[in-house]
């Protein structure tokens, strides 16, 4: 492809400014389309074709886009894995039907049957068809026969395992198939459909399909917080990292493109060559790093989060946003090619780099963090924080100002230092005169570490205050090692067998339990009438209630009022013991009237715990029959002995054989700190893959400048100098933009921290080993980038560079 003939200025030579572009001629259109094209293309060609020295420049290029496009792709996989999760979850679900069905052919009784074994949930469901064509949820072609059960394919393997005798004999159903993949939200789900012997109606609710049209719960507002910094705490270095990429091999491509000056080129056709060279190298890097991503979400299976893990399947770009990667990637290299060579002007027998350095204005430095910090301020006042589109937007930019604040800080500062740095030894001494001369190579690499321990630092923080409260109230409510459980009631008999039960498992030192429904006034106040039943009565023997207030004497036909509510319930009182529990229930009502002989009792103070009732008045089983309430429910306490091996397991498989379907909450099990503790492993993890990284990039940036210099090597080296002090000498090149990074960094990413942890109303809590931990990795990358830099620099430093043919 031919090249533009050399223009000619008025006095007829050619054109050479060293300040700006040369101007293009009067009357001359400007570059077109067809011009891009064509400079692009010719640029791609060089780089395609220039041997070794290119591919190597090419292949670090390709390396940096790739790592970054691969972790672009899995942070826009996000929406696609959660609506991917919602959308089985909804498959597979019914919680109920507003109207129920009749029993048919086509119909099934349902149940929820969920445990908890060695503190890992177990998701579990009950059914019994009505007739020979039930609904089956998805994953199941049948539905198990009576005293069998489906299960997934990891609960199988827990069950088969030795450590799972107890959950064996809780799950007391003979395993039939296993689950399919459709109705799993992840392949380390541990689920399972089972059809018990018998299912009674007051245990579940008739359904006729599968698939719910429901919303789940919206995240609360530490959750939110959390995931949109880490989304732009991990985003933020990658696109630093990228811009960094494209610039690998600068100096030594420049070089090349004086040359192409010197046969005609203009400098706006060697901008645009060296945009074609970056091009090819950016788009090798998106192929590359679409292979690594597809690679890489094979492991899917193998992280959990949240005790959810996905299939590698579900872990997928959205086509609009892989359109956007695959776009916006090749274009920012282009642009960023562009914008580098503003500051260098390719004459055809050289470069002009070397001019006095150009002072770096601080205002405009100091605006981007500031408004960042502006944007977060007020977010910090909102109490409660709520999560908008509006606040969304503002953490989200604010948190992104501020860490791109860093990389705009750190070239000043650097500057700013190593201009009133001078004495020292030699080594000292040319270290700081190269920064003085062009610290940007340096600066460029180190932004993205600081980014990368500012937004780590931030995010530890945030996960440090949110598990230190859910460590707090679980301390406190977990002070009396106890389990409330509680299940559908049928009479006051079962209740007290189901006690017998509990009292005589291992490790149990004391069980009450207590019938508990919702009553209300006759008449219902006007208005909705579900909303009367805001009236608490617990149904229990004196011994029972006895635990609950001082009640004085006590008999079997006593009825007591509590200070629980002033006003709840007064002796006299005509109440509805069946009230509709809402406005599509039509229940016929059962009046019952508070004996004027009850006695008001003060409730016993105890200590914060997972009770689930407030206790309104207290009656004695003759007094009141169990029968005439809507939807009554038996409570339990249990307390155990800590010193017992597994005594909470054994609760568990008593309470199963009791109720499959009876509820537990306690709060024995804190999934919070394993859940929390596995995040914090993974982003140190994340933090350290992202330092070394960056440091990989500030070793070829490191390498490439002692290319550079080669020949100034040889000649120290020939005049003398030792090979210690031009070791000790890179080592200081690296460590002082490196220690000025990371002390910004420390900053910044304290101050974003403390900004976001007053959003959830905590405490600014530090966990200095963390913070420790990653700044003396960012360190070491000192170290690491010097010991690889040594080998290249003592094949550098011979006389024979000197050689000039």
């Amino acid at each position: 492809m031919s090249l533009p003939r050399p223009r000619a200025t008025a006095a007829g030579g050619r054109t050479g400014n060293r300040d700006r572009p040369a101007p293009t001629a009067p009357g001359a259109p400007h570059p077109g389309p067809a011009a891009w094209a064509r400079d692009l293309a010719l640029g791609i060609r060089f780089a395609a074709g220039s041997g070794r020295e290119g591919w190597i420049r090419t292949a670090l290029t390709a390396t940096g886009v790739a790592l970054g496009v691969a972790v672009l792709l899995l942070g826009a996989s996000v929406p696609g894995v959660l609506d991917t999760l919602h959308g089985r979850e909804k498959a597979r679900e019914n919680l109920g039907q507003a109207h129920p069905p009749r029993a048919a052919d086509d119909t099934l009784r349902y149940a929820s049957a969920d445990t908890v074994f060695h503190g890992t949930p177990i998701r579990g469901r009950l059914v019994r068809p009505d007739g020979a064509h039930p609904p089956v949820p998805p994953g199941v072609d049948r539905l198990p026969g009576p005293g069998r059960m489906l299960v997934s394919p990891a609960l199988k393997k827990l069950l088969d395992s030795p450590r799972a005798g107890l959950l064996r004999r809780r799950l007391d159903y003979r395993v039939a198939g296993t689950i399919g993949d459709a109705g799993l939200l992840g392949p380390g789900e541990l689920t399972y459909v089972a059809r018990p012997v018998t299912l009674a109606a007051a245990d579940g609710y008739r359904i006729d399909h599968f698939g719910k049209d429901w919303n789940p719960p919206p995240m609360r507002a530490p959750t939110v917080l959390l995931v949109i910094m880490t989304c732009v705490a991990l985003l933020t270095p990658v696109m630093v990292f990228i811009g960094t990429s494209v610039r690998f091999g600068n100096e030594r491509r420049e070089r090349r493109l004086a040359a192409i000056r010197l046969v005609g080129a203009d400098v706006r056709t060697t901008r645009r060559i060296a945009a074609g060279e970056v091009l090819f190298g950016s788009l090798l890097g998106l192929v590359a790093g679409g292979a690594l991503f597809l690679a890489g979400r094979q492991l899917a299976p193998v992280v959990t989060l949240w005790d959810i893990n996905v299939f590698p399947s579900d872990v997928a770009p959205g086509p609009l946003a892989a359109a956007l990667i695959a776009v916006l990637v090749p274009a920012a290299a282009v642009l960023v090619t562009l914008f580098a060579q503003r500051g260098v002007t390719v004459e055809p027998l050289g470069l002009v780099r070397h001019r006095p350095p150009v002072r770096r204005r601080l205002w405009w430095r100091v605006a981007l963090p500031a408004v960042g910090a502006l944007v977060l301020v007020p977010l910090s006042r909102e109490r409660p924080w709520t999560d908008t589109p509006l606040h969304t937007l503002g953490l989200a930019t604010g948190a992104m100002l501020l860490l791109l604040g860093v990389t705009t800080l750190l070239p000043w500062l650097v500057q700013a230092v190593v201009g009133r740095l001078h004495r020292g030894p030699v080594s000292w001494q040319l270290a700081i005169r190269r920064l003085q001369l062009s610290s940007g190579s340096a600066t460029r690499a180190v932004s993205g570490i600081t980014v990368a321990v500012a937004g780590a630092i931030a995010i530890h923080m945030l996960m440090t205050g949110m598990q230190a409260g859910y460590t707090r109230a679980y301390a406190e409510s977990g002070k009396e090692p106890r389990l409330s459980l509680w299940a559908n009631a049928r009479d006051w008999p079962q209740t007290q067998r189901a006690l017998t039960a509990l009292r005589a498992t291992p490790g149990v030192t004391a069980a009450r339990g207590t019938v508990d429904a919702l009553v209300g006034p006759l008449p219902h106040p006007p208005g909705r009438p579900e909303d009367a039943a805001r009236t608490t009565v617990t149904v229990a023997s004196c011994a029972e209630l006895r635990t609950l207030a001082r009640l004085g004497s006590c008999h079997d036909g006593s009825v007591f009022t509590t200070t629980s509510r002033e006003g709840a319930v007064a002796p006299g009182a005509t109440l509805d013991l069946s009230p509709p529990r809402d406005a599509y229930e039509a229940v016929r009502p059962h009046p019952w009237t508070v004996p004027r002989t009850a006695r008001t009792v003060p409730l016993l103070a105890h200590r914060p715990s997972p009770d689930r009732v407030v206790h309104d008045l207290l009656v004695t089983p003759s007094a009141l029959d169990v029968d005439k309430l809507n939807d009554p429910t038996t409570e339990f306490q249990v307390v155990f002995d800590r010193s017992t091996p597994d005594a909470v397991e054994h609760i568990r498989n008593t309470a199963a054989r009791i109720d499959p379907t009876m509820n537990e909450v306690s709060a024995v099990d804190n999934p919070h700190d394993a859940q929390y503790a596995s995040i914090l492993d993974g982003l140190f993890a994340g933090a350290v893959v992202t330092l070394l990284l960056i440091g990989s990039g500030l070793i070829i940036s490191t390498v490439e400048q002692l290319h550079e210099r080669r020949r100034l090597l040889s000649a120290l080296d020939a005049h003398g100098t030792r090979r210690a002090t031009l070791g000790w000498s890179v080592l200081w090149q690296t460590a002082v933009p490196v220690v000025l990074g990371l002390g910004l960094a420390l900053g910044t990413g304290l101050a974003l921290g403390a900004l976001v942890l007053t959003m959830i109303d905590s405490a600014v809590m530090v966990n200095w080993p963390v913070v420790a931990g990653i700044t003396g990795i960012g360190g070491a990358v000192i170290l690491f980038v010097t010991a690889l830099s040594l080998p290249p620099l003592w094949r550098m430093m011979r006389p024979d560079g000197l050689r000039t043919e």
